[in-house]
């Protein structure tokens, strides 16, 4: 077929490779001059099946609950008029109870479990490299009781297939002597072996590459998504900023867009923005820097080690669209980064980014066909889009074939 991807994100590329590589003819549109520019271009750089618990959680209602009110939390709601907001945040309240957050995270962990596999099999298929490090992701809590408490929903996730490790302060900094420093600051953690990290926009931009060379996928960037098309039960073409774009079928993977796109035609696709903020420093001193990614539980904040850089990532900021940052947004992470590695970096060198994390409300993405019969869903994968994004590709492209996909598809496939 001739299939019209929207969306040049890792999402959105990995889609168009899967479909390529099944033979299709893909063209990708793009608003950005680049792949990877968007929601991709700058995220914690985890790939981690073991930050598969769905933030919807009684924890989480509690704190976003604070977040109203207290901005100095890691989750910052900022009150505004916004009715789409109100409505997914209902949605959200409503995956707040137990039940729900077990049921989210077991299909994200089975979907982050099998996208992790993809990206490594791409990545042997392709020769792309990425500053991959394949040395596992440690996830430590400073207290004993944030320990005591916060490694319940890591248990969880072991029982369902994760392999961890629960470490004291001693063989936590055995995995990770970069943290040797502050060995007396942290109670313990988990030690997630299989979880690894990367640039994701090194990644996006080679695929992409690889598919125009090697497959004839056909990108159109710095060209916007006007609207669809559509007749009957059918999607007849994309309408773009540089004409119409036709099709024998069409997949929305336009990050935190994919909402207002959806909803236009009538399908419930409950996608939010949720910001977040990033740093990429130069290491000074690699020797003082981290060996692999981990996340401070406690001070929400994650980081990645690519190549002789330092990625830095934290908040959940709930401000609709805006992608704006100022010097103060960082002003925490770096106080936290500082701490855990004294002398591994310059702040004033840091490249600072902030972008849209497409959030579904129980924090599973949306896969498959939505309402029409040529048009698919492939978007709302919220804070681990990069480490669901190959395996996404993979499950779409079986969806369009017809063909029994790798892994069970409960709570994955679309339901309008």
């Amino acid at each position: 077929m001739k299939i019209t991807v929207l969306g040049a994100g890792v999402v959105g590329t990995a889609a168009a490779y899967c479909l390529a590589a099944d033979g299709h003819e893909v063209t990708v549109i793009e608003r950005h001059a680049a792949p990877a520019r968007g929601t991709s271009q700058s995220n914690a750089g985890l790939v981690s099946p073991g930050d598969a618990t769905a933030w919807a959680s009684p924890a989480a209602l509690k704190t976003f609950l604070r977040g109203l009110y207290n901005h100095d939390l890691g989750i910052k709601v900022r009150l505004r008029f916004d009715p789409y907001f109100l409505a997914w945040s209902l949605r959200f309240l409503r995956q707040c109870t137990v039940a729900r957050l077990r049921a989210n995270s077991q299909v994200k962990l089975r979907l982050a479990l099998y996208s992790r596999d993809c990206i490594n099999a791409i990545s042997a298929d392709t020769g792309i490299h990425y500053d991959e490090r394949k040395k596992g992701i440690l996830y430590f809590f400073r207290s004993q009781h944030s320990l005591d408490t916060g490694t319940d929903n890591y248990r969880y996730l072991a029982e369902h297939g994760l392999p961890i490790e629960i470490v004291g302060r001693d063989r936590l900094v055995q995995l990770e002597p970069g943290l040797a420093g502050v060995k007396e600051k942290i109670a313990g953690g988990v030690y997630s072996p299989i979880d690894q990290t990367g640039d994701s926009r090194q990644f996006v931009e080679k695929l992409a590459a690889h598919a125009a060379e090697k497959l004839g996928v056909k990108f159109l960037y710095g060209t916007t998504v006007e609207g669809l098309d559509i007749e009957g039960d059918r999607v007849r073409s994309v309408m773009t900023s540089a004409g119409p774009v036709t099709g024998d079928a069409v997949v929305i993977s336009m990050g935190p867009e994919s909402g207002l796109l959806g909803r236009r035609y009538g399908i419930d696709l409950p996608v939010y923005p949720v910001k977040g903020y990033t740093a990429t420093i130069p290491l000074e001193d690699e020797s003082k820097g981290p060996t692999m990614g981990g996340a401070d539980e406690d001070q929400l904040m994650a980081y990645s080690r690519l190549g002789n850089r330092l990625r830095l990532a934290s908040t959940a900021e709930f401000t609709g669209f805006d992608r704006t940052h100022k010097p103060s947004d960082f002003v925490t992470m770096f106080r936290t980064a500082r701490d855990l590695f004294p002398g591994a970096f310059d702040e004033k060198k840091a490249e600072l980014w902030a972008g849209l994390r497409p959030m579904m409300p129980g924090s599973v993405p949306v896969i498959g066909q939505a309402r029409y019969k040529n048009l698919y869903l492939d978007t709302g994968h919220g804070h681990v889009g990069w480490t669901m994004a190959c395996g996404s590709g993979k499950f779409l492209a079986d969806l369009v074939a017809g063909r029994k996909p790798e892994i069970d598809p409960q709570g994955l496939v679309y339901v309008n």
